[in-house]
């Protein structure tokens, strides 16, 4: 079941990224045909891999739940025992 969620997540990262990169050759004008290298059409373009803005979403989450008092339902979770699942 969790291997199953971990695949699921990579999938979407994949397709997030395919996705993204369609939109970037679509603005420079270049097709799968030209054969340009993603890396280089970023470096032109100066846009960032998608899973660099990924972990920094995540990181800037995780600094929100973080800075939140230890009273709030959201931070009771880390006082929670999983040891028995």
């Amino acid at each position: 079941m969790v291997l199953n969620a971990g695949l699921q997540r990579g999938n979407i990262k994949i397709k997030i990224n395919i996705a993204k990169m369609r939109m970037v050759r679509w603005m420079c004008r270049y097709t799968r045909k030209d054969r340009m290298r993603n890396e280089y059409i970023r470096k032109k373009v100066g846009v960032a891999p998608i899973e660099d803005k990924l972990r920094e979403s995540q990181l800037r989450w995780f600094g929100h739940i973080n800075r939140r008092p230890i009273e709030a339902p959201v931070r009771k979770i880390e006082l929670l025992d999983f040891a028995h699942v």
